[in-house]
């Protein structure tokens, strides 16, 4: 427990420089961009060069681009991601709307893909060579071959518009009224598809890992001395062979976590889920700085606390891990 405290502590003060990295990099970006808040709104409603100028001073953007960076990093100590310029709300009230449907779309398609992806592969390289591992080995090639959002169009068109087995998009149904159980079940309905069409692409990915994990641990000499035993073939592939392949998978999980948050933002757009995705799209079509800073400062948070996770699992799974770590 004490090693894995210390590990912790150590990747929580990195991940500080992380977000810091983070947060001025993705500001001088966007500086860096043509255009503004104003030239967007202006591009939309009109208006002359009295109500720019009277724009420019009540969002800030009359100061240089230092000072308001500086501020910015000073309004962060204080928990404070500024306000909206589109919404004419908080930032951290926006976000706070609409994060739990990306970390709900994310959940689903991360706990299908890691699940099914390495129970499968369990199953394939339990028995290398055979007619189940090449099968699955070949279909798992053609699946993250398939782009997700071809995937989710496909889905679409396929169960909800011929078959209306599920909905078209959404995350619940509007104005419908529903409740408890009657509101989870609604709202499951929904996620089927978005979470298929995200999470089937990882889950080939977790698959052929799994499989090429387990390929790699039969040849290791604990498992010809647990062959050697007696031992059954079930207890060995268990207890033996697929634990030893999970560590790869679990380290895959981490560094996956990014790019499952980078395709929920297609995912969304293409089933119209108010997540973050979609937020960000609204914010970069309105070109509203403060608020896309505040998403992908929210994504790499995101981000830092499942690596973190992770890292724990990790010492769980191969305690040498928290040892070497907590002695450097």
């Amino acid at each position: 427990m004490t090693r894995t405290l210390i590990l912790l502590r150590r990747r929580l003060v990195g991940s500080i420089f992380v977000l810091l990295i983070v947060v001025i990099g993705t500001f001088l970006l966007l500086e860096s961009a043509p255009g503004d808040a104003v030239d967007a709104y202006i591009a939309s409603t009109g208006g002359d060069a009295g109500m720019i100028e009277l724009l420019r001073h009540r969002w800030g953007l009359d100061q240089s681009a230092l000072t308001r960076l500086a501020n910015y990093l000073w309004a962060l100590l204080h928990l404070d991601l500024g306000q909206s310029v589109t919404f004419s709300r908080p930032i951290r009230e926006v976000i706070l709307q609409r994060l739990p449907n990306t970390l709900l779309l994310m959940g689903s398609a991360t706990a299908v893909s890691f699940g099914l992806g390495s129970a499968l592969g369990i199953y394939a390289g339990a028995r290398p060579g055979s007619f189940r591992d090449r099968f699955l080995s070949i279909g798992s090639l053609a699946v993250y071959a398939v782009p997700g959002f071809w995937l989710g169009l496909v889905l679409i068109i396929v169960f909800a518009v011929d078959l209306r087995w599920f909905p078209i998009g959404g995350i619940e149904s509007l104005a419908s009224g529903k409740t408890g159980l009657d509101r989870a079940m609604d709202i499951a309905s929904h996620l089927v598809l978005p979470v298929s069409a995200l999470g089937f692409i990882y889950l080939a990915l977790y698959l052929r890992m799994m499989r090429a994990g387990m390929a790699e641990v039969w040849r290791q000499d604990f498992v010809l001395a647990a062959r050697a035993k007696g031992l059954s073939r079930r207890r060995i592939v268990l207890a033996h062979v697929a634990r030893n392949a999970l560590l790869p998978l679990v380290t895959m999980l981490g560094l996956q976590s990014a790019q499952m948050l980078g395709g929920s933002v297609v995912i969304e757009s293409v089933f119209s889920v108010p997540g973050l995705g979609r937020l960000a799209q609204e914010a970069v079509a309105a070109r509203d700085t403060p608020l896309l800073l505040g998403i992908i400062l929210t994504s790499a948070v995101l981000v830092v606390i499942i690596n973190l996770l992770v890292d724990i699992a990790y010492t769980v799974l191969d305690p040498r891990v928290g040892a070497s770590e907590a002695s450097a």
